[in-house]
């Protein structure tokens, strides 16, 4: 072969090498990266809460972010796809949602992260990291109840025989604030006190956390429990002017725990086991303990900075200051299995 047909006979096969590679590339969905690369989330939060929030980030760092928003499914998703998932981060609330994603997580090490999330909002085995807290508070007839402070224990008296309204002891949320009422109590008291609840009960446990401060407008109870952020959901909801109305006809109280604090939950991240993105996905987890990131996704949501050095925005602290139960949310997690159990053996969704 003669030079000059081996010169062109070697920029042909460089030309279908490239062409090779750039198709490869875009048949598995990372075309040619901009200059900072990508980070692929799953995320269980709305598009309304977190897209600012990826767009100072990518703003700030050159690295795309791209989205999957889902309301269910996005951990089995993971778990199904296996060592190909893109996934890099998975975004949910609540510490039972958290606890399932340890299933696919991976441990990160980040002396940033461990200084901005207090240990009691991240897991023993640095697989999930708070990043918001809520509290699961009581929605108080300002009409019909003298009290302004109230405990958990409380809500088990027959002084509110029919009074209180709640959703199905089976969601997460209930599940969370049970399995700690469980490990302060220890199960025989803890299950007194749940059938005291659910004799107090003044219907069949449905609806949503709105429904039930709904229901407490209406007359049909005079307390319910429900997550501190829907106050903030209803007092602004322009599409739904009506639900401004309930929130008027409530006042917050923060039931203290056994040990005296509120019940706090959170929202949270995980980096998944096979993260191909895995320095992209660490700085996107530590943006958003930024001090600038979490004051956006506290006001937007109405939630609590998990940064104890962030303030919460005005509205939410207009409804007033607490403390804090101190339990570890590792420990509530432990306890959510036999919460559930006794859950259905008392029957609790029966209803009073």
């Amino acid at each position: 072969m003669s030079v000059r047909r081996s010169l062109t006979y070697s920029f042909l096969m460089l030309g279908f090498l490239v062409a090779s590679i750039t198709a490869l590339s875009l048949a598995a969905g990372t075309a040619m990266p901009k200059s900072g690369g990508v980070v692929n989330v799953y995320s269980y939060r709305q598009p309304f809460l977190v897209e600012p929030l990826f767009a100072k980030f990518s703003e700030q760092t050159g690295i795309e972010v791209k989205v999957i928003f889902a309301k269910k499914g996005l951990i089995e998703r993971i778990a199904t796809e296996g060592i190909h998932s893109p996934a890099d981060i998975v975004l949910t609330v609540d510490i039972g949602r958290l606890q399932a994603a340890r299933a696919i997580a991976q441990e990160v090490s980040s002396p940033l992260l461990e200084r901005h999330i207090p240990a009691a909002a991240r897991g023993q085995d640095d697989k999930w990291f708070g990043l918001t807290w809520r509290a699961r508070i009581a929605y108080v007839a300002k009409d019909r109840v003298q009290e302004n402070t109230l405990s958990f224990a409380d809500l088990a008296d027959p002084a509110y025989r029919g009074r209180i309204c709640l959703r199905s002891g089976q969601h997460p949320y209930n599940v969370a604030l049970f399995a700690a009422m469980l490990e302060h109590l220890g199960e025989a008291e803890f299950k007194n006190w749940l059938r005291g609840l659910k004799a107090n009960l003044a219907a069949k446990p449905s609806g949503n956390d709105r429904a039930q401060v709904r229901k407490v407008y209406g007359g049909a109870c005079d307390i319910a429990i429900g997550n501190t952020y829907y106050m903030g959901k209803m007092q602004t909801n322009e599409k739904k002017p009506e639900q401004k109305e309930w929130a008027k006809s409530v006042k917050l109280i923060f039931p203290t725990m056994p040990s005296g604090g509120a019940h706090m939950n959170v929202s949270g991240m995980a980096m998944a086991k096979y993260a191909p993105n895995r320095a992209n996905a660490q700085k996107l987890m530590e943006f958003l303990v930024s001090r600038e990131a979490q004051e956006i996704y506290a006001e937007v949501n109405f939630e609590y900075p998990v940064r104890s050095d962030v303030a919460a925005s005005e509205r939410v602290k207009s409804w007033g200051a607490f403390t804090p139960d101190s339990l570890a949310l590792d420990r509530i997690a432990t306890q959510r299995t036999r919460a559930s159990q006794l859950v259905d053996e008392v029957s609790f969704n029966d209803g009073p």
